[in-house]
């Protein structure tokens, strides 16, 4: 890893420079969901940005790889069962990046959830420029992470 990124804390999620907020709703329940969510080695089966994920130090960091070869390290903020699930990228080989939060947020709704994702960030004005041109592209990929999700739950 190259980078050091600024430790923040879960209220990054509201005050980041940056914020980028999308929300999608599956049938499955939050138990469920939050059970994906902290299962980190299978992400890749239903993201698919993420080609790689380990869990680290007991459960409380991460490693991640996506496509194209960013890595991420990463240290688990929260995880409170069924409600949320977040995490602080501490080190990365992504040029530009200062500092980087995400949270995702589960309400129930009838028999499925509510998903709630906070990508928080700061960085060069470069790369806050870029973050935000590339909000509807961020935006098709975690919809479609959720889809994927929802469906592997179901199959399950």
């Amino acid at each position: 890893m190259t980078h050091r990124l600024r430790s923040v804390g879960l209220e990054y999620a509201e005050t980041a420079p940056v914020r980028l907020v999308f929300v999608a709703e599956t049938s499955a329940a939050p138990q469920a969901v939050f059970g994906a969510l902290a299962d980190v080695e299978g992400w890749p089966r239903w993201y698919r940005q993420v080609t790689g994920a380990r869990s680290t130090d007991g459960g409380k960091g991460r490693e991640i790889r996506l496509k194209g070869g960013t890595r991420f390290r990463e240290t688990v903020m929260a995880a409170d069962p069924d409600e949320r699930y977040a995490y602080r990228v501490d080190e990365t080989n992504a040029p530009g990046l200062r500092a980087l939060l995400e949270e995702w947020t589960l309400r129930p709704s009838g028999g499925g959830t509510v998903v709630r994702y906070v990508f928080a960030l700061d960085g060069t004005a470069p790369l806050r420029g870029a973050v935000r041109a590339l909000r509807p592209g961020l935006r098709r990929a975690f919809h479609q992470a959720v889809r994927n999700l929802d469906r592997r739950l179901a199959a399950a």
